[in-house]
């Protein structure tokens, strides 16, 4: 069974933190110094497979509107519905926000999961990290 909650505690919080340096900077090869930047300005979430910390995310508000981002699953967990949990569940919040624009950084592997919850690819591709990406923003739910 796949959970996903807002992390209010710093137990979630470590999980989360944990999953992003085993999925960004030891898989991907991201430079730590810039994994956690914004963090404490963010809303956190951790998702759970019966009770075991599988995936992280996090949303905050930009000059631009509202930033989906950090989107991670563990190896072990992925294909298993964790990451359409993480972004439905942040999805559903950040659309109660008062802002104009719900956009974020897509990796080019994780376009048609964003995608299928209603984000369009905006401009030309770009480099975080040395990792290819599209801005997309959401439209609306297909």
């Amino acid at each position: 069974m796949i959970r996903v909650n807002k992390i209010n505690n710093m137990v979630d919080l470590e999980d989360a933190f944990a999953i992003r340096k085993q999925v960004f900077v030891i898989e991907q090869q991201c430079p730590e110094e810039e994994e956690y930047e914004d963090d404490e300005i963010s809303i956190h979430y951790l998702a759970t497979v019966n009770g075991a910390s599988a995936g992280t995310a996090r949303w905050r508000i930009t000059d631009y509107g509202v930033k989906l981002e950090r989107f991670a699953v563990l190896e072990e967990y992925r294909k298993r519905g964790v990451a359409s949990a993480l972004v439905e569940t942040i999805l559903d919040e950040v659309l109660l926000q008062p802002h104009k624009k719900v956009y974020l950084h897509a990796q080019l592997h994780a376009m048609p999961l964003y995608e299928k919850f209603g984000f369009q690819k905006k401009g030309e591709i770009f480099y975080e990290a040395s990792i290819p990406h599209f801005k997309m923003e959401y439209v609306s739910k297909s």
